[in-house]
């Protein structure tokens, strides 16, 4: 069957509806053209040809059924691989491999779990830190605080003692990268990175300054012999007789630090907007972390007995997917995906924000409802139309991370606040990420 194709402007095709739109431009195409869209975006010279994939089997078939030949070979990563490095977001082949043999076991549940005290106390920090705010009845910024607080989590995490030196250039040179990235990634016609262009070196400064705090970092951990924290056990890390190099172990960092945390803050803003906005919502996840955790700190055990406030994540999740899209480039012949013929060589878009939304698989979709994650509906539901942190071999290996880590700050928070927000949806944004477009306030109570 051929795919039909998404109607444009003259010349241009979509690409104002991408530029403007993307979000609403994937959710219309997948209710007024189905389940597979080709998308023209550019005008000639610089237009490129996108399939976008919205059905649940045919995100599997792209992620997981035939993930093989659908590579992450597209310029969007080759703008990621020149700003972050070749770390195991972008990598591919034997270099990939290799790099999940080493990082594999150092996110196992088991180990995950570890890392819940380091979080415990972050989340225990905020809840101090908020009291004025709350006793004088003023508003909060969502989005920044949580910002704040996921950088510290994962900069305690990984960097160990060597936090409060880090933090204040992450805090600035993270974003400013992930601009930069942004910029190059969607522009229709990007400079070569070698021109000395005021752009081109200003990502190069960027670069430079985060380099060179990883760099001393990974200098002094070597010469203690590791550590407990994650840049430690990397350091420390073996497959067989091998281990990763300074490079292998800055890109890794890089990486963690920019995932780890701009991804899990959008998440943690959105999940406490909605419960703000939900008093009933938020009383009965209020009783159950009460229930479970008596006012004390929570163990990763702890957390798994929080069963109404994970649904309550996931359901967040769902409505607000911090990584909204992903990409592919399909090799080694045609394929066919969901009854259509995509061609060798054709970019692949696959977009949670949209198949979170596919009318076949959830009822009024806009809608706020933890009761869809109950254990028998998600049991009953195609394992691919909720994919926050991806799907197949390439599934985000700190998704369980960021599932404790939500879950560890929102028990703090709820234990002592009680959060009002507006009923209304977030305005969001799509950069690299996810992200509001607006301040996102809220007033806290003391409970």
């Amino acid at each position: 069957m051929s795919v039909p194709t998404m109607p444009g402007l003259p010349v241009i095709g979509s690409a104002v509806d991408f530029a403007r739109r993307m979000l609403d431009t994937q959710v219309r195409a997948m209710h007024e053209l189905g389940d597979v869209v080709r998308f023209v975006v550019g005008p000639p010279g610089a237009r490129i040809t996108i399939y976008g994939i919205y059905d649940p089997e045919g995100v599997h078939r792209v992620l997981a059924g035939a993930s093989a030949r659908y590579r992450k070979d597209n310029r969007l990563y080759a703008e990621m691989r020149s700003a972050f490095g070749d770390g195991l977001l972008t990598s591919q082949d034997e270099t990939w491999l290799r790099q999940k043999r080493f990082l594999q076991p150092l996110f196992t549940h088991a180990q995950v779990a570890e890392y819940v005290p380091a979080m415990a106390v972050e989340a225990r920090a905020l809840v101090e830190r908020w009291r004025g705010a709350a006793a004088a009845g003023e508003r909060i910024e969502l989005h920044g605080e949580a910002s704040r607080l996921t950088l510290r989590v994962v900069g305690r995490v990984l960097l160990g003692a060597a936090l409060d030196d880090a933090v204040p250039v992450l805090r600035t040179m993270l974003p400013a990268l992930s601009e930069d990235l942004r910029r190059r990634g969607f522009s229709p016609f990007p400079t070569p990175p070698g021109w000395p262009t005021p752009a081109n070196l200003r990502a190069r400064r960027h670069r430079t300054a985060l380099d060179g705090v990883i760099d001393e970092l990974v200098t002094r951990r070597r010469a203690a012999g590791g550590g407990p924290d994650l840049l430690g056990r990397l350091i420390a890390a073996r497959d067989g007789e091998e281990v990763l190099s300074d490079d292998e172990v800055r890109d890794e960092v890089l990486v963690f630090l920019f995932a780890g945390h701009d991804t899990t803050a959008t998440a943690l803003t959105a999940a406490l907007h909605l419960l703000g906005a939900h008093p009933a919502v938020q009383d009965r996840a209020r009783e159950e972390v009460r229930d479970v955790l008596d006012g004390r700190d929570p163990t990763a055990v702890d957390l798994a007995e929080l069963g109404y406030l994970t649904m309550v994540v996931k359901e967040a999740l769902r409505l607000y997917p911090p990584a909204y899209a992903t990409s592919r480039r399909l090799t080694g012949g045609d394929d066919e995906v969901s009854g259509h013929r995509i061609p060798a060589g054709a970019d692949v878009g696959v977009y949670p924000w949209a198949t979170h939304r596919h009318p076949r698989h959830w009822d009024d979709a806009d809608r706020f409802d933890p009761e869809r994650f109950t254990p028998e509906r998600e049991a009953a539901r195609h394992r691919y139309a909720w994919l926050p942190f991806g799907g197949g071999p390439r599934t985000c290996i700190g998704g369980h991370f960021a599932l404790l880590e939500l879950l560890t700050v929102l028990a703090a928070v709820l234990g002592d606040y009680r959060i009002e927000t507006p009923d209304r949806p977030i305005r969001v944004v799509p950069r690299i990420t996810l992200h509001p477009a607006e301040p996102v306030e809220a007033r806290l109570a003391p409970v």
